[in-house]
C-alpha cells in the first residue's frame, strides 16, 4: 500500500492519510482481514507523527472502515455494502454540484441535463 503525503495541499495531513486508506478499501486494494501497518511503522514510513496516524486509524475505524485486535494490531474490516452505497452516493452528490455548476454556466437547463444522462446510460 502507497500513500503519499502532500505538505502543500492545504488538507490535514490525518485526512490525506484517511481519505488514501479508505479508497484503497473501498477499489479493493486492500481486501478484508488485510492487516494494515502498524500506527508507529507508518508515521515512521510517511515521516509523520504517531498521533496523526492514529487519529487517521480511529477516524477509519469509527466509520467502520477498520477494526483493531488489541495486541495484533489493525485491520480491514469485512465490507458493509450499505455503508459503501453510501460513499458511492455522496460521490454522486458531489459530480452533480459540479455538474450543476457547468450547466449554468453554459445555460443548460433540466430538460438537456436529464437527456445527457439518459445518453450516456444507453452507451
Amino acid at each position: 500500500m502507497n500513500l503519499f503525503i502532500n505538505n502543500k495541499s492545504g488538507i490535514p495531513i490525518y485526512d490525506q492519510i484517511y481519505s488514501q486508506i479508505k479508497n484503497h478499501i473501498i477499489n479493493g486494494t486492500l481486501q478484508e482481514d488485510e492487516a494494515l501497518p502498524s500506527i508507529r511503522n507508518l508515521a515512521k514510513d510517511l515521516r509523520v507523527s504517531v498521533i496523526t496516524t492514529k487519529r487517521a486509524y480511529d477516524e477509519l475505524e469509527k466509520e467502520g472502515f477498520i477494526y483493531t485486535v488489541a495486541g495484533k494490531g489493525c485491520f480491514v474490516a469485512p465490507k458493509n455494502l450499505e455503508l459503501l452505497r453510501e460513499e458511492n452516493l455522496k460521490k454522486i452528490e458531489e459530480h452533480i454540484a459540479e455538474i450543476l455548476k457547468l450547466a449554468v454556466s453554459c445555460n443548460l437547463g433540466i430538460n438537456e441535463i436529464t437527456e445527457m444522462i439518459k445518453v450516456q446510460m444507453e452507451e
